[in-house]
C-alpha cells in the first residue's frame, strides 16, 4: 500500500465484510505498508482460551519480530497491546499513547539520531583529510 496514516483510510481498511476488513495492517516508518495480511499465530497452552484469532497473532508476531502489535477486539472494542509475547489486555487510550511513544516513538528518533552522528563524523573526517591535504601541500612549497 505504502500509504499515509489516516484515521479515515483505518476506519475504511477496518469496516466489516469489506476486502481488507480481515487481517493485519503493517505500519513501518509513518506509512500503512500493507492491509490484510496474515500474521503468525502463537500456539502457547498457557493462553487463555477465550482469546481469539486477532490476540493469538498479536501475540505471535511479537514473538517473532520487535514489532508491536494492537488489537481491537471486534466483540468488545477493548484494546490490547502484544510486545514480545506478553500481551497487555484491557488497556485505555492514554496508556497505549505511552507505550507507542516509548517503544516507536523514541526509537525512531534514536535511529535519526545515530544517522545524524554519522552524517557529521563524515562531514569531520572530510574536513580533516582536506586540512592533512593543505598542510601536505604547504609543506611541499
Amino acid at each position: 500500500m505504502n500509504s499515509e496514516i489516516s484515521p479515515q483510510l483505518l476506519v475504511n481498511i477496518f469496516t466489516p465484510n469489506t476486502p481488507l476488513h480481515d487481517g493485519a495492517v503493517v505500519i513501518s516508518d509513518n506509512k500503512i505498508m500493507a492491509s490484510a495480511c496474515m500474521l503468525p499465530l502463537a500456539s502457547d497452552k498457557d493462553i487463555a482460551k477465550e482469546l481469539g484469532t486477532r490476540h493469538r497473532a498479536a501475540i505471535g508476531i511479537s514473538k517473532e519480530s520487535d514489532s508491536i502489535a494492537v488489537v481491537v477486539s471486534e466483540e468488545t472494542g477493548k484494546i490490547s497491546v502484544a510486545k514480545d509475547g506478553t500481551l497487555i489486555a484491557d488497556i485505555k487510550e492514554e496508556a497505549l499513547k505511552r507505550i507507542l511513544i516509548k517503544h516507536v516513538v523514541t526509537k525512531r528518533m534514536q535511529q535519526n539520531e545515530k544517522k545524524e552522528i554519522k552524517f557529521v563524523n563524515k562531514i569531520k573526517e572530510k574536513i580533516n583529510n582536506n586540512r592533512s591535504k593543505n598542510k601536505k601541500e604547504e609543506i611541499k612549497k
